[in-house]
């Protein structure tokens, strides 16, 4: 039934091939190629402290050494990763991965009940954890669940005078943590001799063997591991890298977390596939970025959409301090129309949308440089085959124009859920003989070939009968001026069954800050009866991830009580 809907094909960048070839190598051998090529060049900046591709080499290869000489880890083996974007991460996560073992990044939001999940799940016996997050981790080792952890203190890594100024805590002391089973990263990575290559080599690895297990929380249950290969990742990488045109020359602000695929593939894995700088943020701090950025002349940053409302609110930002960015994009959540704008009118710059998952190792979809669309979930890249499904019912393709479950076939695909058979078999549907992943997400595809978002499958609010997409709410209410962000979930109605309430910030330093009534009257104007806000809340902050989503759950499961 699918082949028998006509599939409009979007605009391809000029000059680009249709085709991208995919290393066969595993991903730790992208650091090891640049340390060769690029020996003296800068791979990482850290509030002043730059490393060189080779030492930034030579610390994965003493850190490898230690892991399975000292810790046992071998081929297969997990490795839990509990620290925040650091030069520490980049170096643990490449050993990891150079032993041919598994990274397991973990969200330092966590606490210790979901902790417990993914090392217990994971089936993890080492981890690396930094110091200020070790109190969470303790327990489990304690238990015997770890028998191996090493410590790793970001101060370890800050030069003298540190510029700008870091974040609390992250230049604490070294605490007196030592006892049997753990390990000082920074006394690892100490000037010793260099490390045997046969005690940390796994040279054929790549391909198909397993090389992060990516935890994502889904819509009900525990959070199921993602089994991201080799393949994946390096399929994901070298897509970003011919689809944006990266050079060695780029320089790269990481302020999307490591833990999460958008930061591992695009803030790190990227510039080090290609020999590029990476300058590290380890939590997001507007000020910081915007003079990292300048002080850098930054030229790439992938983000997530709430960290340029929240830039471009900052207080006396001038155009000048962004003039390095050549490219600035990413995903999450829809970029506000309002908030492009501004970024346009700014930098010159489009904000280049995309579309992507943790079980597909980040972004498939992109906005073409050139022809970018707001609001707008771009094109299928490089070999990805993306649909629109009825979502009730049999598995029938939709023509174009009609809303859907998107599902997608790509080179990144993810290997299924860790342990999980019956989670696979349930994320998976058959088109035409071939399986096709179900991303959950309700999304068109136009006339032209561009897809676009419409919600969750799981979110649409149901208001007497009409379908409310919670995204294209907050979308129309991000064009009023007083708006800075918002969010907009279902409210318990006896009349209606449910009712649209929208959480709002406010910009600062409004002369006349609006009543809830007037925005609601505002709505009114600019969306359909059903869409509007009946419910206006205003609120200092909305919760958010660690990689900066709004928590739009939290809010939802709170108002439904």
């Amino acid at each position: 039934m699918g082949g028998a809907v006509a599939r409009p094909h979007g605009p391809w960048p000029v000059g680009l091939p249709r085709h991208c070839s995919v290393p066969a190598t595993g991903v730790a051998d992208n650091l090891a190629v640049s340390a060769r090529r690029y020996p003296h060049k800068v791979a990482v900046r850290f509030f002043g402290r730059d490393f060189t591709y080779a030492e930034l080499n030579r610390r994965v290869d003493w850190l490898a050494a230690h892991l399975a000489g000292s810790c046992g880890v071998q081929r297969g083996d997990r490795v839990v990763l509990f620290l925040q974007n650091s030069p520490a991460f980049i170096v643990a996560c490449y050993a990891v991965l150079r032993l041919g073992a598994v990274a397991v990044p973990v969200n330092p939001m966590n606490l210790a009940g979901e902790l417990r999940w993914v090392v217990q799940d994971s089936g993890a016996r080492v981890a690396v954890v930094a110091q200020d997050l070790w109190e969470r981790l303790s327990p489990l080792q304690s238990e015997g669940l770890l028998t191996a952890v090493m410590l790793a203190r970001y101060g370890a890594d800050l030069p003298t005078s540190p510029v700008p100024e870091p974040p609390d805590g992250l230049a604490a002391p070294r605490l007196p943590l030592d006892a049997p089973g753990r390990a000082w990263l920074e006394d690892i990575v100490a000037d010793a001799p260099a490390p045997q290559p046969a005690c940390m080599a796994a040279a054929d690895v790549g391909g198909e063997d397993l090389a992060v297990l990516a935890y994502t929380s889904g819509t009900t249950g525990q959070p199921k591991g993602c089994m991201l290969s080799h393949r994946a990742l390096q399929a994901a990488a070298a897509c970003l890298v011919a689809w944006n045109r990266w050079t060695p020359d780029a320089v790269a602000l990481a302020t999307a977390p490591f833990f999460h695929v958008t930061g591992m593939v695009a803030s790190m894995h990227v510039p080090l596939y290609c020999g590029a700088s990476i300058v590290l943020l380890p939590r997001w701090d507007r000020g910081a970025a915007a003079e990292l950025i300048g002080r850098h002349q930054v030229t790439h940053w992938t983000n997530v959409p709430t960290m340029v409302t929240d830039l471009l609110a900052l207080p006396g930002l001038q155009a000048g301090a962004l003039q390095s960015l050549a490219y600035t994009g990413g995903g999450g959540t829809a970029m506000p129309a309002a908030v492009a704008a501004r970024l346009h009118t700014l930098t010159g710059l489009e904000y280049q949308e995309g579309w992507g998952l943790t079980e597909v190792a980040g972004a498939i979809h992109l906005n073409p440089p050139g022809a970018e669309r707001r609001q707008c979930l771009g094109v299928p890249t490089f070999g990805v085959d993306t649909r629109v499904i009825a979502t009730d019912g049999p598995a029938v393709e939709l023509p174009p124009g009609e809303h859907g479950e998107l599902v997608t076939d790509c080179p990144s695909l993810f290997s299924g859920y860790w342990r999980n058979p019956e989670a696979t078999a349930q994320a998976f549907v058959e088109l035409d003989g071939r399986r096709f992943f179900r991303t959950g997400d309700i999304g068109r595809v136009d006339a032209d070939g561009y897809f676009h978002l419409a919600d969750r499958l799981k979110r649409m609010i149901n208001a007497s009968g009409y379908k409310v997409w919670p995204a294209e709410v907050e979308a129309m209410l991000f064009r009023h001026p007083a708006v800075q962000e918002a969010c907009v979930v279902g409210a318990p109605d006896a009349h209606r069954g449910e009712t649209v309430k929208a959480f709002i910030v406010l910009r600062q330093g409004l002369a006349d800050a609006p009543a809830a009534a007037e925005i609601s009257d505002w709505a009114r104007e600019h969306m359909a009866a059903y869409k509007v806000p009946r419910i206006v809340e205003f609120v200092a902050a909305l919760p958010k991830s660690g990689t900066g989503k709004v928590l739009w759950r939290q809010l939802q499961d709170a108002e439904r009580g």
